[in-house]
């Protein structure tokens, strides 16, 4: 029986730059399908920063229609002030996939890096080639983006839907 491909949102949510990644998962086979960041102006109010991101992922969502969103888990930071605000960040994002009745699955960073690189204390740029290397073809020029497609990735790997669903 032929297995039915599966399409994952990944979200690195980050009030300056929410990273994401789409790509398409059957059986083991992982494709690219697209990437980008959402960017809210520095410049804006907090609630205005944080609209822009549920608009820009709210568009996201409409355009590639995935069947799951994967999103990273907010660590806590030294500055309770930037834990706080990525936070907040976070939760417009799940506000958006919760809007369009998408399942969201959530990985710690850690969990992020062990499924991609194999080490949970993985650098960046460590990141950025594996999703290259996982998805061929596949260029991504920001960090945001290149994170974005390691969850979507870290889902594929640790979530298998049922035999015969949709």
């Amino acid at each position: 029986m032929a297995t039915q491909a599966r399409r994952i949102l990944g979200i690195d949510p980050g009030l300056q730059r929410t990273g994401w990644g789409v790509i398409e998962c059957e059986g083991t086979k992982l494709r690219h399908i697209n990437h980008g960041i959402v960017v809210s102006a520095a410049k804006n109010a907090l609630p205005n920063r944080l609209r822009e991101i549920h608009q820009g992922l709210t568009a996201v969502i409409l355009e590639h229609s995935p069947h799951t969103i994967a999103i990273e888990e907010t660590f806590v930071n030294v500055n309770g002030q930037s834990t706080l605000k990525l936070g907040q960040a976070r939760g417009v994002c799940m506000l958006a996939a919760a809007e369009a009745d998408v399942p969201i699955a959530e990985y710690s960073p850690n969990k992020v890096k062990k499924s991609v690189v194999g080490s949970g204390h993985a650098a960046k740029e460590q990141i950025g080639l594996m999703v290259s290397v996982l998805l061929p073809g596949c260029k991504v020029q920001q960090e945001d983006a290149a994170d974005a497609l390691a969850i979507a990735i870290t889902h594929a790997h640790h979530f298998r839907m049922p035999t015969g669903a949709s």
